[in-house]
């Protein structure tokens, strides 16, 4: 695009160099003209071919002065000049520093210089190859940006059914676990490993209606954010290793901030099981929730392995994944939820490798 853009201002540019070079040989032919004149008397024909190049100049702004700089004649200025002597004059000093004025030697001492200047036209294309390089550049960078609008949207559509038909798939051996588990509540209902099943079923059935959610417009009915981020906590914390010291940081006071619990849910597990495997199942783990400039942070840290600048930039690129068996689907769901469901923000605060990530998003305060 870019040498497209190049040639086409290079051909442009010589295009007006032509013209400058033609002009200035136009008015070399009407000085050749003043001084055959001068120097001859010249014959009626000759008059008359005097005469047609002097009305062949019908664009060239030209003035002729004497050395005293009495105005001999001039020829196509703008109309803003007039008559004006004095303006005159000036136009014509200002002609002399983009072209040299061209001497007429005149018998008596009395010479005359001619003094001119690009025709309006050719100073109006001399703009030309820069606008038409910034059209063409405009119409590339514009056909880019609906290009790729246009794959992020069948990107969507294609994340959104891969979503429901899991959805679709996890539901059906769900509703056969949930009776399963009512079956063994009646034989045994205060059992700790029904109990804990009974959790985890209801984990499922929360997994299968995020899914479900992905490709419609959710809507926003929790209000309580710390809530949401305590119940997260209290379910994840005993579901990871013990060898990984996991806190929460919450402030004192209640933060208010419409969200959906069950897609926000989604978002706090990915980043937390992606802390976790960085970790190696063993380290320190960080969540906290703060308030800043009617922003509402959630901030998830690590000490885990960390990443380069590269990993960095295409982790929530759709099909990325730093594990063997990771779909890369993880943080490109959570951005998606975040940004386009939430109207918030997702990335990557900080990160070293060796030293650990701090993933952060940023929400909007009521």
């Amino acid at each position: 695009m870019t040498l497209v853009v190049v040639a086409i201002v290079i051909a442009s540019t010589l295009v007006v160099n032509y013209l400058k070079r033609e002009e200035v040989k136009r008015v070399d032919i009407l000085v050749k003209a003043i001084k055959f004149q001068q120097d001859v008397t010249p014959s009626l024909e000759v008059q008359e071919l005097l005469l047609a190049i002097y009305s062949s100049n019908t664009t060239i702004p030209v003035i002729i002065l004497d050395k005293n700089d009495q105005i001999i004649e001039y020829k196509h200025l703008s109309k803003e000049i007039g008559d004006d002597s004095k303006q005159i004059i000036d136009l014509a000093k200002r002609m002399e520093k983009k072209y040299p004025a061209i001497e007429i030697k005149v018998q008596g001492g009395n010479d005359q210089f001619v003094y001119y200047d690009n025709s309006k036209m050719l100073n109006n294309l001399q703009y030309f190859p820069v606008l038409l390089g910034s059209f063409i550049l405009c119409y590339f960078l514009f056909s880019f940006w609906f290009l790729r609008t246009v794959k992020k949207t069948d990107e969507g559509y294609l994340w959104a059914g891969l979503a429901k038909e899991t959805a679709h798939q996890i539901g059906t051996p769900l509703s056969s676990m949930m009776g399963w588990m009512e079956i063994m509540k009646l034989e045994n209902p205060d059992s700790d490993g029904v109990i804990e099943i009974e959790k985890d079923i209801e984990r499922l059935r929360t997994i299968s209606e995020r899914f479900s959610k992905i490709g419609s417009v959710p809507e926003l009915n929790d209000i309580n954010f710390n809530e949401t981020i305590q119940e997260n906590y209290d379910y994840l914390k005993t579901r990871i290793s013990k060898k990984i010291n996991f806190t929460l940081l919450l402030p004192t006071y209640s933060i208010l901030v419409p969200h959906n619990k069950i897609l926000m849910s989604w978002v706090i597990e990915n980043l937390v099981k992606n802390a976790v495997d960085a970790m190696k199942g063993q380290g320190v783990l960080q969540m906290s929730v703060f308030e800043r400039n009617k922003n509402i942070l959630v901030e998830v840290k690590d000490n885990g392995s960390g990443m380069t600048k590269y990993q960095a930039q295409n982790a929530f690129k759709p099909g990325y994944s730093t594990k063997k068996r990771g779909w890369g689907l993880g943080l490109s769901l959570a951005k998606r939820v975040v940004q386009e469901y939430h109207n918030g923000d997702i990335k990557i605060s900080q990160t070293e490798v060796g030293k650990g990530t701090t993933f952060r998003i940023v929400i909007k305060k009521i």
